[in-house]
């Protein structure tokens, strides 16, 4: 089933402000609240579905990248296993938005709240940068990828702990914020900080894991495949969720963020999805015509040249392009034609190119103008 648009989502225009958006999101959010809509799946779903478009479109780059490529440009379009801001669980969604719709909305326990109020780390996010070629971009690509990073500790199982046990923080009780109440001149003022003894855990290590001392993580090497969806383009960053570095003590993991590099085809050039091969063609085959073969993504394909070809003609072979990320169809392979003029010419060649200027038909045409390059290419991308 195809994702809907994330600005349709949250009722917003593509122009809409942060805040607009976060007006939006907030409203949807106690509209579809679980506290407000009990054993509820739709309502449930709902809730889901606008967090992961607020995730997506309260972050300037995530939101760039989404106006640029769609669904695709944030992962959603991949089959590659945890892209993008999809498939968000409910302790996601309350460890990272918990702030917009918490304990403000009075929703008894649920909210900011749950899970005793205590915070959830979350992992740091990693970038790495994977060279595709056109085949690939083409026609999509597996990759495996050595990734350093941060990850669960298994003596402790990501706890921190020994025997993973903890006790609780007796500066907040466990609920790893810390209340104050002072009186004012309009009455009682409750602020909640968080707990500056557990860093709003609720909870501290009673004797810390040997292995990972005390952190939960440690450093390892770990082999990601990732499946690259096909028509992606120089610059464009992917994400996997989850697949970032671990956090500290079981909380949530940062995300794998997958920079795209295009290599140089040896002879096609890339024009969004559009592909350009330069053919120079003898004078001879340009008047009586021939048929030459031209590479394409990926064989070779015979073309044929009309008697009469001029330099500078452009012929379009249709659908032999890169297809586009959002499945908006396929570019076209657009072969740019030129007549070569040798330089080097014999005394008989020479002699024969003199019998040629006396005809009328070697005669250039004064009232015909030709486009330049760029003019006439300008005809096939607008």
């Amino acid at each position: 089933m195809a994702k809907r648009d994330y600005y349709e989502i949250l009722g917003v225009a593509k122009t809409a402000s942060d805040e607009e958006i976060k007006k939006a999101y907030r409203k949807l959010a106690i509209k579809y609240h679980p506290d407000k809509n009990p054993d509820d799946k739709t309502a449930e779903e709902k809730f889901k579905e606008a967090a992961e478009a607020y995730e997506v479109l309260s972050n300037n780059e995530k939101r760039q990248r989404y106006n640029q490529f769609g669904h695709a440009g944030v992962g959603g379009a991949s089959g590659g296993g945890g892209y993008g801001g999809g498939g968000m669980n409910m302790d996601d969604i309350f460890s990272q938005f918990g702030d917009i719709f918490g304990g403000a909305f009075g929703f008894g326990g649920g909210g900011g709240n749950r899970g005793g109020g205590r915070r959830m780390n979350r992992g740091s996010n990693l970038r790495v940068k994977v060279k595709l070629n056109l085949k690939e971009i083409a026609n999509g690509a597996e990759k495996k990828i050595k990734v350093n990073k941060y990850v669960g500790c298994k003596t402790c199982s990501g706890s921190g702990a020994k025997n993973g046990q903890y006790d609780t923080c007796k500066q907040c009780n466990g609920s790893g914020v810390v209340t104050r109440v002072q009186q004012t001149i309009l009455g009682a003022m409750q602020t909640q900080t968080t707990c500056n003894v557990c860093s709003g855990e609720g909870r501290i290590v009673r004797d810390k894991c040997n292995t990972c001392h005390g952190d939960g993580i440690v450093r390892e090497e770990e082999i990601i495949t990732m499946n690259i969806p096909a028509g992606v383009a120089e610059g464009m960053q992917l994400s996997m969720q989850g697949k970032g570095n671990a956090a500290p003590r079981g909380g949530i993991n940062g995300d794998l963020l997958i920079v795209i590099e295009e290599e140089d085809h040896a002879d096609l050039k890339r024009e969004g999805n559009h592909l350009i091969y330069s053919l120079n063609i003898s004078f001879p085959d340009a008047a009586m015509g021939t048929s030459v073969e031209i590479p394409t993504i990926d064989a070779k394909a015979k073309i044929k040249i009309d008697p009469g070809t001029q330099s500078g003609k452009v012929l379009r072979l249709k659908g032999k392009g890169l297809p586009d990320i959002n499945a908006y169809g396929r570019g076209d392979l657009l072969v740019e034609i030129s007549v070569y003029t040798p330089t080097n010419l014999s005394s008989e060649e020479k002699k024969i190119l003199e019998g040629f200027k006396k005809s009328k038909n070697f005669q250039p045409n004064p009232n015909k103008k030709e486009k330049g390059f760029f003019e006439r290419m300008k005809d096939y991308f607008e």
